[in-house]
């Protein structure tokens, strides 16, 4: 009877643990849909996965299928129809369908592994990094820390706002996908100076595109078009500044949306749904076709409605055509279409543009096709004013680079195009393109079939077999012929070869072209041998000035032009990418800019070419105190001011390839015959793409007194470093001496920065007051008080701001200049 009592007694302990154990199970595959636990591992499947889903069940995350076999691990909206992807972590990598998983691993970072155990993605939260915020002084001391050295990711969930997280076991954020945003910005997902939206490259696709909406380096938020060969800003409107378009300067970067369709940015851009204060699904996204949209999502049906939209004509988005192409409006729809004598690259893809439909091996001669009431916005190689139509006509023929010009009646504006891009058409007809088109000639392959169809198909037309004279008649006939065509054809390439050369001829004794803008645009960037230089320097006699980066002579080449012949020092580059780092440099055309005409590469040489500017620099005007050097006027000072300002502010935002200076002081300025001031070795540091943010770290250049402090703390060198430097020319200009003078001899570079800081202070408390009586003390004494008291102080208040501290609360170039010319009637 005991026996029997212990057998059922352990049936029912079985049966227990067999339930109990069936609740586990039930428990575990419970909470792989809420969390995600350290050491656990998911496989991808033949369809889209869902790993997470929030606990308010709007958002899912796991394998999202975007090919037949390619997976990304993605967060989607889990109510609408189409399952609209809002995150994704391997947008550009997508993984193999068989084998890949995704893995919390046991060291604590959740990875995205392929079929072959390549890590394609990582949250890199790793226990053995130290997992804390930590506060630093000026010398590396630890001054406060959240003290979270070692701690361990434990789960990652997927939170109702859509930002999945990674959490250690006291609920602390590790990492969040709201920190990386793909294409969309949800709800009370922050926009920072870190944050970016980068376009998907097509309609249905996730890879990344050429869009960008982002912070740029002035704290406004803006769209880039960031095409295969130049990129744009398009958003704000580029033809306006910055004040017109509503946007203002701040030293802040931030931007956020709400639940009920506000949203707010901290360079006062702010926009509202349409159907604000609803509760309902938000996302902002950037679309394949580069405008910023809001949308939101109906409940019933699960399609998305838009509510918002930044472009409502898309033909001001640059890139949608590509390049080589027009844009136009077709009903409700945008229609590309291509440049007369263009073909589409890629029907599929009208973002790749059009190409030539004939090789320019064939072209011979050019002539220009009118397109009435069309512009192509941007990137002009060269631009005059009242000029007439032949006359700009002339410059673009002129310009190897110009591939078409606009043309303003009436206003006589002539713009040459580097580039045929963002085309589009004008119901009221302001500007005229007039594109270079090719006149073709028959190509080397072609010539001989017309040939021999002319002199002897024809013949054997006239002449059938069946009629054909017959023995030695017929072969002198055919003889006769063929000598008669052979001679006609040597003396028609005899005629061609005299007529071009009469025409080379010509060209070569063309009569001198007075208009000064057009002989500078038609003189090329070109090579010049050592010989070449040494004959136009009189073997290097005179000696125009020298700094640290080398020494310039004067010289006259045998077109008669006066130049400025500059060796380089230090320079360890190979002939090709010598070459290939000036030949931006040699594209570069701006009033307020030294026009660099050529180069030298022999051996060990290395030596600019550029124009020749008659004042010289600067700092002998307005520092030498011998009576020989002209006292610079108030409206001189303020044109310089104004001309530098307009300068910097083409290399840092305006040309082709943004450029930093590093070197601006009075040295490298210079004054020409109405002292126009023209800013000389720029590009000569190193030229910034776009894609490296305008960023750089390298040696210290410059000039001490004008060194931005951002040098000595070894943080990365932007457009700033030059705003600075220039804060201090500024200060120089009005004061008319060495804003550093009495902390030069002797001092270290900081202490003659501290001693610029100090000047600075004291002039912040001063403008301040609203009495400006110490501007006659402080203004140069020389002019005898005759100056402007407004823009004066307005030079004072823009150079103390230029030479702050910190780098963020500096304007940028083009605020300086949109602040100098409000002061000019």
């Amino acid at each position: 009877m005991a026996m029997k009592d212990v057998s059922v007694s352990i049936r029912l302990m079985i049966s227990f643990l067999l339930m109990l154990s069936s609740s586990s199970i039930a428990l575990a595959i419970d909470h792989q849909s809420s969390y995600l636990s350290r050491g656990s591992s998911i496989s991808t499947g033949d369809t889209t996965t869902t790993i997470l889903v929030s606990p308010n069940g709007a958002f899912s995350c796991g394998f999202y299928k975007v090919a037949t076999n390619a997976f990304t691990f993605s967060v989607w909206f889990s109510r609408s129809a189409d399952k609209t992807v809002a995150w994704t972590a391997n947008r550009d990598a997508p993984v193999n369908g068989k084998g890949s998983k995704l893995s919390f691993r046991k060291d604590g970072s959740l990875a995205l592994l392929d079929y072959n155990s390549t890590v394609v993605w990582s949250t890199n939260t790793t226990g053995t990094h130290a997992h804390r915020a930590v506060l630093l002084d000026y010398n590396s001391t630890v001054v406060w820390s959240t003290n979270t050295t070692g701690t361990h990711a434990h789960r990652a969930v997927l939170l109702d706002t859509g930002n999945l997280v990674v959490m250690d076991p006291d609920d602390q954020q590790l990492w969040r996908s709201f920190d990386t945003p793909t294409d969309t910005l949800l709800p009370l997902q922050a926009m920072t100076w870190n944050s970016k939206l980068v376009s998907a490259s097509a309609r249905g696709l996730l890879s990344s595109g050429l869009y960008t909406f982002y912070f740029d380096s002035t704290n406004v938020l803006s769209l880039i078009y960031n095409g295969p060969q130049v990129s744009s800003v398009y958003w704000p409107n580029p033809y306006y500044k910055s004040w017109a378009d509503g946007r203002t300067y701040n030293s802040s970067q931030y931007g956020i949306l709400d639940q009920k369709g506000l949203f707010v940015a901290s360079d006062s851009f702010k926009f509202e749904a349409s159907d604000l204060d609803q509760e309902v699904m938000r996302r902002l996204t950037l679309d394949y076709d580069g405008n910023l949209r809001l949308y939101s999502l109906n409940a019933t049906s699960g399609n998305w409605s838009i509510s918002w939209m930044a472009f409502i004509r898309l033909c001001d988005i640059h890139g949608l055509c590509g390049v080589n192409s027009l844009c136009a409006y077709k009903t409700e729809l945008v229609s590309c279409s291509c440049l007369e004598g263009f073909e589409i690259i890629e029907p599929s893809d009208w973002s790749k543009g059009s190409r030539p439909k004939i090789n320019s091996t064939l072209i011979q001669d050019v002539s220009f096709r009118k397109i009435p009431g069309t512009d192509l916005w941007g990137y002009d190689v060269g631009y005059a004013k009242g000029v007439s139509l032949s006359e700009c006509r002339r410059m673009c023929l002129a310009n190897s680079n110009c591939l078409a010009f606009g043309y303003c009646e009436g206003e006589g504006k002539c713009y040459l195009k580097a580039m045929l891009l963002n085309g589009k058409n004008f119901a009221d007809p302001y500007i005229d393109i007039y594109l270079k088109s090719p006149k073709v000639a028959a190509s080397l392959e072609e010539l001989p079939s017309r040939i021999t169809h002319v002199c002897i198909g024809t013949e054997k037309e006239a002449y059938p077999s069946s009629q054909m004279i017959t023995g030695g008649a017929s072969n002198k006939l055919k003889f006769g012929y063929f000598l008669s065509s052979a001679l006609t054809l040597l003396v028609f390439e005899v005629n061609l070869i005299i007529l071009g050369c009469w025409i080379v001829y010509k060209w070569e004794r063309k009569p001198e072209v007075t208009d000064e803008g057009y002989t500078i645009i038609s003189n090329q960037f070109r090579r010049f041998s050592y010989k070449e230089l040494q004959k136009a320097t009189n073997c290097f006699q005179e000696k125009l000035g020298s700094g640290g980066s080398g020494a310039v002579y004067k010289g006259v080449l045998d077109d008669e032009r006066m130049v400025a012949v500059k060796k380089l020092n230090d320079v360890v580059q190979g002939d090709q990418e010598f070459r290939s780092e000036l030949s931006v440099i040699g594209r570069i055309y701006h009033m307020n800019l030294v026009r660099i005409w050529g180069f030298c590469a022999e051996k060990t040489h290395r030596i600019l070419i550029s124009e020749f500017v008659k004042n010289g620099s600067l700092d002998r005007v307005l520092f030498d105190n011998q009576n020989s050097s002209p006292v610079l006027n108030w409206t001189q000072r303020y044109n310089i001011a104004l001309g530098v300002a307009k300068g910097l502010a083409y290399l840092h935002h305006e040309c082709l390839e943004w450029i930093i200076h590093c070197d601006v002081k009075p040295e490298n300025i210079l004054l020409d015959e109405d002292f126009e001031p023209k800013i000389a070795d720029f590009g000569l540091v190193k030229l910034l793409g776009r894609e490296a943010g305008a960023q750089m770290l390298s040696r210290v250049h410059g000039t001490r007194g004008y060194i931005a402090p951002e040098w000595a703390l070894n943080l990365p060198i932007t457009g700033k470093a030059d705003v600075y430097s220039y804060g201090v020319v500024l200060l120089e200009l009005v004061k008319g001496m060495r804003v550093s003078t009495p902390a030069m001899e002797g001092e270290g570079e900081v202490e003659v920065e501290m001693a610029v800081r100090c000047s600075a202070e004291t002039l912040k408390e001063k403008l301040a007051s609203e009495d400006h009586s110490w501007l006659l003390e402080f203004v140069d004494p020389k002019m005898g008080g005759e100056f402007d008291y407004s823009q004066a102080a307005l030079m004072i208040k823009i150079a103390v701001s230029c030479v702050e501290e910190e780098r963020r609360r500096r304007p940028n170039m083009s605020h300086v200049v949109e602040a100098l010319l409000s002061l000019i009637e």
